[in-house]
């Protein structure tokens, strides 16, 4: 099994630096019993300059605020000191690369009533590209993404990735490497920790916000797209539609940029290497390292 820490991890909690094998929890707060708790996924890589740098820091403590908010979780805290936090977790446990977990959880309450208070975790370990390397071969999972009259679908909580377990797990015994769900209306949505994008003619598409957790690495490839001039649409659109697709990739901060090779077992048109996704591909690890991005003539 994956060690996220040892007899020397230092994290953050409440303010304090402790080592992780000394922090506790209490067994009868409501994160553990309802999942009435928000997080982020964060990455910090050592840049071209030799710098190590927490990627999109603000925007991801802006959004951990934002789900606390939506849920009713009460949220203390002062983000600046939190990204500060951030690179302290960093230095002490002498990381340069690595993935950085932000959770807000809340005290001991049996009852379904909002948390009147809230905890503070930050915890830091290397972990290389989620979904690996590969290309990936997904499939259409039985699952759907939650109605989001159900549910504040926009907030990153925790118990709603018992969803995004059930989905990978379903994808992983059929012999495939990941799922992608649908919302309830039938229209292609996300993989259980990534956004999805395809090509079409030149042409980028991803499903618009509403139905899906709208990711800060999507914003960044749909950043790239703007830059790179690229077109792109958010639409709605079908698991046949996505089939008929040229390429299609998964991202996320976790994920970073992956492509797919497959969808239901039909590969898609294009070679990965001369996909449009590839190129965001390139350009997204350039973002993070602050390296200088050519685009290269992409083959036929």
């Amino acid at each position: 099994m994956y060690s996220y820490y040892n007899n020397d991890t230092i994290l953050y909690l409440n303010g304090e630096y402790l080592k992780a094998t000394a922090a506790t929890t209490d067994l009868f707060g409501q994160s553990l019993h309802y999942g009435y708790a928000v997080f982020e996924g964060i990455r910090a890589y050592k840049t071209a300059n030799g710098q190590v740098k927490v990627f999109k820091a603000k925007e991801h403590f802006d959004r951990l605020k934002r789900s606390c908010e939506l849920i009713h979780i009460p949220y203390d805290f002062n983000n600046d000191e939190l990204i500060a936090a951030c690179y302290k977790v960093l230095e002490m446990n002498n990381m340069e690369e690595a993935y950085i977990r932000p959770l807000v959880f809340c005290p001991p309450n049996m009852t379904l009533k909002a948390a009147s208070e809230s905890n503070i975790l930050i915890c830091a370990w290397e972990w290389g590209a989620y979904l690996g390397e590969k290309l990936l071969r997904i499939m259409t999972s039985s699952f759907e993404r939650p109605n989001p009259k159900a549910f504040k679908i926009e907030s990153k909580s925790a118990g709603l990735y018992i969803n995004s377990i059930l989905a990978s797990q379903e994808a992983k015994q059929k012999g495939y490497d990941e799922a992608l769900l649908m919302d309830m209306n039938g229209y292609v949505a996300e993989g259980p920790g990534a956004n999805i994008f395809f090509e079409k003619d030149g042409k980028i598409f991803t499903p618009p916000a509403g139905n899906i957790l709208a990711g800060i690495t999507r914003a960044t490839v749909i950043e790239l797209c703007q830059e790179l001039q690229i077109p792109l649409e958010e639409k709605l659109f079908t698991i046949d539609e996505l089939k008929q697709a040229d390429a299609a990739f998964f991202c996320g901060t976790a994920a970073e940029v992956v492509g797919l090779e497959s969808i239901d077992g039909q590969p898609f048109a294009k070679t990965w290497a001369s996909s449009l996704g590839k190129v965001l591909q390139q350009a997204y690890k350039a973002r993070v390292l602050e390296k200088s991005f050519q685009r290269e003539a992409q083959l036929a």
